[in-house]
């Protein structure tokens, strides 16, 4: 089984005042678009962690069997804490996790297959001290996002602190790392700021 944290709990503070999960972009609202291209995947499941606007974004987001809500009361803290209430509703059966950011809408489901599709592959003789629990996509050398980790990593997670994201648990885990290269730079590329919804 292989379930998706994706985190949708900001505060936007880069958009002068709006919030970029409710802003459309080929005129749906960016929050749909990104949950539409995980729905499209071979994900089972999908933990939504919600914080900024959280009302608002119950409105937008369509009920479905695979998706469940959740909140984060502590979202100022910092992305670590969003993480951690995504990692704390994962189902049990979760063999692995991505974490999915919400303001990507170019990661479409054909990502999220292929990385799935290559850690079954590359792991699927190896001894367990062999195998890769990190899998990042990377568009020209430059990693990218979602990530997906094993159920094995949960742990070094959830000490994650503040607002560094899993980089830290990234960088000392190096060896475990495995990398797929696309030839689409969408894995790089999030909507932070006006100036992105204007140049679509």
């Amino acid at each position: 089984m292989i379930s998706s944290i994706l985190l949708a709990a900001g505060e936007s503070k880069r958009m002068e005042g709006e919030n970029k999960l409710t802003k459309a972009i080929r005129d749906i609202p960016l929050i749909k678009y990104t949950i539409k291209n995980i729905l499209g995947s071979a994900v089972d499941e999908i933990i939504i962690v919600l914080g900024h606007e959280k009302e608002e974004l119950e409105t937008i987001i369509e009920k479905n069997k695979k998706i469940k809500l959740v909140f984060n009361e502590n979202f100022k803290s910092g992305i670590a804490s969003s993480i951690k209430v995504g990692l704390n509703n994962i189902s049990n059966k979760a063999d692995a996790f991505f974490i999915c950011l919400g303001d990507m809408p170019d990661v479409n489901q054909n990502i999220y297959n292929k990385i799935i599709k290559v850690r079954n592959s590359y792991n699927k003789k190896l001894k367990p001290i062999f195998k890769r629990e990190i899998i990042i996509p990377s568009y020209e050398g430059r990693d990218g996002n979602p990530i997906l980790f094993s159920k094995f990593m949960k742990k070094k997670l959830m000490d994650l602190k503040g607002d560094l994201g899993p980089n830290e648990i990234i960088e000392i885990n190096k060896q475990k790392i495995l990398n797929v290269p696309f030839d689409s730079e969408g894995i790089l590329i999030d909507f932070n700021t006006q100036e992105n919804f204007k140049n679509l």
